[in-house]
């Protein structure tokens, strides 16, 4: 696997983790939204494993709300740590093709 193919793995896992992130916030403000008399639509994402260039790496399917805030939070909290182990990724990548560049001169 060369730098670049890091960088593009690593650019392309931040950019489906930020669209779970879109969505579990906004799972988050519903539930916090819903009453017993009025349940929320909960969007549930599934990540594509290899999506064609241009489209979207999740597919979004929608199920009824249960109204649990909490259980939306954690869900928003894992996608908040997939996307900076990504964006680790991404940064090691970054400094690796410095390195060669820097080595190649």
């Amino acid at each position: 696997m060369s730098d670049v193919d890091l960088l593009d793995v690593a650019a392309r896992g931040m950019a489906a983790q930020r669209a779970l992130l879109d969505i579990d916030a906004r799972n988050v403000a519903a539930a916090q939204a819903a009453t017993p008399g009025h349940p929320y639509e909960r969007l549930v994402a599934r990540l594509i494993d290899a999506p064609a260039e241009g489209e979207s790496p999740i597919a979004v399917t929608s199920e009824p709300g249960t109204g649990d805030a909490l259980t939306e939070l954690i869900a928003t909290l894992d996608a908040q740590r997939a996307y900076e182990a990504d964006a680790s990724i991404f940064d090691i990548g970054k400094r690796l093709a410095e390195r060669t560049l820097d080595i190649e001169r």
